[in-house]
């Protein structure tokens, strides 16, 4: 069973920086796609960034040039790093993977961790 431990969640003053953190118990190469999302109060879930098994990276538009997603397989650890962070930028954050077979997905979420960005 594939567990996902998000870390490095905070308080951080506006145009601030923080590093996200989620070590996989299993082995993250594993995973065709790894992403971050996350959740505002009163919002939905959405995608942040994605990073396939290549290498292949995709974000959001309202966090493009600010954050960077990346993945170390040695250590089964997802990052994103978040500079210039706004308050708007407060959310749940969370890790997820994704294990593709045939037709079949298989998704695994962490639990998550807050991020608070003050003015």
């Amino acid at each position: 069973q594939v567990q996902l431990v998000e870390s490095g969640g905070g308080l951080v003053q506006a145009w601030g920086s923080l590093r996200l953190s989620c070590a996989a118990s299993g082995i993250i190469s594993s995973f065709n796609v790894m992403g971050w999302y996350r959740q505002a109060p009163g919002k939905q879930r959405e995608s942040v960034a994605v990073i396939t098994w290549g290498g292949t990276t995709n974000y959001a538009d309202d966090v493009k040039g600010r954050f960077t997603i990346s993945r170390d397989n040695a250590k089964s650890t997802l990052y994103l790093q978040m500079n210039s962070l706004f308050p708007e930028d407060k959310a749940v954050n969370y890790c997820n993977g994704e294990q593709w077979s045939g037709t079949a997905t298989r998704m695994y979420w962490g639990q998550g961790t807050q991020v608070t960005v003050s003015s």
